[in-house]
């Protein structure tokens, strides 16, 4: 299916660029007839797959993270990649509450409440190639 419009960011895995990144998502999202609750989804989804970028993604190391947002005629993918560590067992990384870093007071919660806020996520992931999660919204024409 062809995309009607596409936005592509790329940023350092810093913390202070996750508000940066969930405001240009949302700020790109605005115009396709989401009302603000669903605009509220958007951002703390795109929070939360940031955050995993820099939290488990780099491990405490600085690099890249892209977002890549495609708006369809029914639908708005977003995808969060990192080019970090990757993720050896996704099912268990998508249990609630498992986290590899209890000592830093993880919840274990961020694939949770991304998969909670939007319509649909999927989570891809190479050791050593990095983790990228894709997150729909879908349109409601009112």
């Amino acid at each position: 299916m062809e995309y009607k419009n596409k936005m592509n960011l790329k940023f350092l895995s810093l913390g202070e660029n996750e508000s940066f990144a969930r405001l240009a998502v949302a700020s790109f999202c605005s115009n396709v007839g989401f009302d603000v609750e669903e605009l509220s989804d958007i951002k703390t989804a795109v929070s939360e797959g940031v955050t995993n970028a820099i939290v488990h993604g780099y491990d405490g190391n600085t690099g890249e993270i892209e977002i890549e947002c495609c708006i369809f005629e029914n639908y708005v993918q977003i995808k969060i990649i990192d080019y970090g560590k990757g993720i050896d067992n996704i099912e268990k990384a998508l249990t609630p509450f498992f986290t590899t870093k209890p000592d830093k007071e993880r919840s274990g919660m961020g694939f949770t409440v991304m998969e909670g806020f939007m319509d649909k996520m999927e989570v891809f992931s190479q050791i050593n190639k990095g983790t990228t999660v894709v997150l729909t919204k879908n349109i409601k024409r009112r």
